[in-house]
């Protein structure tokens, strides 16, 4: 696939183009990851105009889980493409007595833990998924330490799709059992997590695979963002003071 190809199954989407965040550099939206100008990322740009027309009663009138968000992420619109398990509306539950302890009046907790595979990776591998079959691809791919690992297989046999998925062979057992269950192709690479993530990054190069943090790793970050949206809304449409999140691999700072 060229990136010139645009697929239909993005015609109602509010993404307009790929933007590289060093220099601005704007390429079609395609399963590309790296400014082919400076090799800086590559972020999803929006049409601000198709972002207006969201408003609260849209949100509200949609599913009960992250989908409801669907007219502000860059893939999905199309049911046909869209992946889903049914993340996104986790409990936002009050922590009174950790407030207490830390001196704080207020303090909530978002538990992720409710998702489909238990964390906020369901978030990200909806939206890098359905952008995934929404520019055909049949197999799709990961390196991971654990979460990843389980939602990408988890996913990917919901939708009927190949998945192959990329972990360090000293993983926990527990984990690996966790994503074996889906009975997808799970591949232990002798080494450390970043010389599983240089082997993606090759394999990508070289197959028609959609890497979900790899070639499609664009649509992947915005995935983060419904957690945001879902705290302003449970809060009654309020923004907290602050937010304070677990970094890892900096997804959720999307």
């Amino acid at each position: 696939m060229t990136v010139l190809d645009v697929p239909a199954a993005f015609a109602d989407s509010p993404a307009r183009a790929l933007v590289c965040r060093e220099c601005g550099h704007e390429v079609p939206l395609s399963p590309v990851h790296v400014c082919d100008q400076c090799f800086a990322p590559l972020e999803v740009g929006y049409d601000l105009e198709k972002l207006q027309r969201v408003t609260r009663a849209s949100i509200e009138a949609g599913p009960h889980d992250m989908w409801r968000y669907a007219g502000l992420l860059p893939a999905g619109q199309d049911l046909a493409t869209r992946v889903s398990l049914g993340a996104g509306m986790t409990p936002l539950r009050e922590a009174r007595n950790l407030a207490a302890a830390l001196g704080m009046r207020k303090l909530y907790v978002k538990d992720d833990s409710a998702n489909p595979t238990h964390s906020f990776k369901d978030r990200v591998v909806s939206v890098a998924l359905s952008a995934a079959k929404a520019f055909g691809y049949t197999t799709v791919s990961c390196a991971s330490t654990g979460n990843l690992a389980n939602s990408v297989a988890a996913h990917a046999t919901q939708a009927g799709l190949r998945a192959v998925v990329f972990i360090p062979d000293d993983l926990e057992q527990g984990k690996v059992v966790q994503t074996a269950v889906y009975e997808q192709t799970l591949v232990a690479v002798q080494g450390t997590y970043d010389d599983v993530n240089r082997l993606c990054s090759e394999i990508a190069e070289n197959e028609e695979w959609a890497f979900v943090n790899v070639n499609v790793r664009p649509y992947y970050a915005e995935g983060s963002k419904t957690l945001g949206y879902e705290v302003a809304e449970q809060l009654g449409w309020r923004i907290p003071q602050q937010v304070v999140i677990p970094m890892a691999s900096g997804s959720l700072l999307t």
